[in-house]
């Protein structure tokens, strides 16, 4: 295969999977108002100074939702994409947050989690409230051969994600791609469910509940390993702006 067909292949799958992220978007704007934070204005569409390498990171805030990222990049002619859509709720109620990440590295890579926000080892409302219904689906994965459990070489990663967190590689192929197009939206459709429900925390809590959430989203911005890549691609200086936006320091 020459450079050239791939690249255009690589496009295509690139294609399928950010259609995902704004399929799930929309969703999300039709429950929720969000405005693009200015902080992130020239960040739209940026490009390393050599090579391919390309990308756009949009973040957004609204009354409800504290920070959310839908976000790209990839270089195109090794097949390489990553791409994001995080929803980080405001403390008015302590549903989990929600985190997409989809890639081809050149083969499928994808998670898809509720990130908790109380203490899974003595919540046991919470854990059962969020948790078991999310736990078939996370066996089901576990058995099916297309795919396998990725298990991050990192400590904080792993410790971040929860133990029904769907993180997997597989084959490109359509079939695999529609599985995780059809997950993807059962997740979202779930957690939309939830944040309809919830009872809003009481007004003592909440700062300490928003101090507990910027704590975690910076951590897992900063200590994610795939940054080395983005390095490579973009450069030290705009990596650190990328990974800076990601968390929200910059809108500060």
């Amino acid at each position: 295969m020459d450079k050239q067909q791939f690249s255009v292949e690589s496009t295509a799958i690139f294609e399928q999977l950010w259609n995902i992220t704004k399929e799930l978007r929309q969703k999300l704007d039709a429950r929720f108002e969000v405005h693009l934070h200015p902080s992130t204005q020239d960040l739209q569409n940026y490009a390393a100074q050599v090579g391919a390498a390309h990308g756009s990171l949009n973040a957004f805030t609204g009354t409800e939702i504290d920070w959310l990222v839908h976000s790209w990049l990839r270089e195109p002619q090794s097949g390489f994409c990553n791409m994001h859509l995080t929803i980080w709720l405001g403390s008015q109620i302590r549903v989990p947050h929600l985190a997409f990440a989809f890639a081809t590295v050149p083969h499928l890579f994808f998670y898809m989690d509720y990130v908790a926000r109380s203490d899974l080892f003595t919540d046991l409302d919470y854990l059962d409230r969020y948790y078991e219904p999310v736990n078939a689906t996370y066996l089901k994965f576990l058995d099916d051969a297309r795919f396998q459990q990725y298990m991050s070489k990192t400590l904080y990663i792993r410790q971040v994600q929860s133990q029904t967190s769907l993180c997997y590689t597989s084959p490109v192929t359509e079939e695999t791609i529609a599985t995780v197009q059809t997950v993807a939206h059962e997740m979202m459709d779930r957690w939309l469910g939830w944040v309809d429900e919830a009872e809003p925390v009481p007004e003592s809590e909440r700062a300490a509940l928003a101090k507990r959430d910027l704590i975690i989203r910076r951590a897992i911005a900063e200590r994610d390993p795939d940054n080395k890549i983005a390095t490579r691609l973009f450069g030290e200086a705009m990596t650190d702006k990328l990974v800076r936006s990601l968390w929200g320091e910059v809108r500060e």
